[in-house]
């Protein structure tokens, strides 16, 4: 059997992106809801994304810089509020999705370019997207300043939302098949749940 080997050092940056984005996949994705100082809601979508541990429950984000190296308006307006929502991303929401992965101005609030409707969270200031199966409210726990351009957050879990018939209440189990989330492959090719085998 014969391999393409490469060093990671030596590799630029842009193929070391398409390489492990295209091998490591798919990768759920986090359509995160932050606002900002002056109230404003942004939604932007993030597939370096999952979560890491359950007791405490803790997620963790990777988010990117601006090219000139300021922040994008997720990663400011948790580090400056230090409170997020992930909304889980299904099927119906996908084109709303991309939509809200679009470069916009800042003050241009995302969800209702996307026709995505937000209603309150319990204990989070950022508003939660209904359309979304599952939501969960999270306040920052850690941030890692991986690079002058990455940031890795580790956000605490704080309230779980599912829509009604995706949890079964008296196992504490998911239907995956209501959940019916679609994860990122690369570049623009994303999967939905198809294929869902038992071992």
């Amino acid at each position: 059997m014969s391999w393409l080997s490469f060093s990671h050092d030596e590799l630029e940056a842009r193929d070391r992106y398409k390489l492990l984005s295209g091998a490591i996949v798919p990768r759920p994705i986090a359509l995160i809801t932050t606002m900002s100082k002056d109230g404003s809601i942004n939604a932007a979508p993030f597939s370096f994304f999952n979560v890491l541990s359950a007791d405490p429950g803790i997620v963790a984000i990777g988010l990117e810089s601006n090219e000139d190296g300021s922040l994008k308006d997720t990663s400011q307006n948790i580090r400056e509020s230090g409170e997020f929502v992930i909304n889980m991303v299904d099927r119906p929401m996908a084109d709303a999705m991309k939509i809200c992965a679009e470069p916009l101005a800042p003050g241009v609030e995302e969800p209702s370019r996307a026709g995505l409707t937000t209603i309150p969270s319990k204990v989070v200031r950022p508003p939660r997207l209904e359309a979304s199966p599952a939501s969960f409210e999270c306040t920052r726990h850690t941030t890692l300043e991986i690079s002058a351009s990455r940031q890795i957050v580790l956000g605490l879990v704080r309230h779980l939302h599912f829509r009604e018939g995706i949890v079964d209440p008296t196992r504490m189990r998911i239907d995956v098949h209501e959940l019916n989330l679609i994860g990122r492959l690369a570049g623009t090719s994303y999967v939905g749940m198809m294929d869902v085998f038992s071992l």
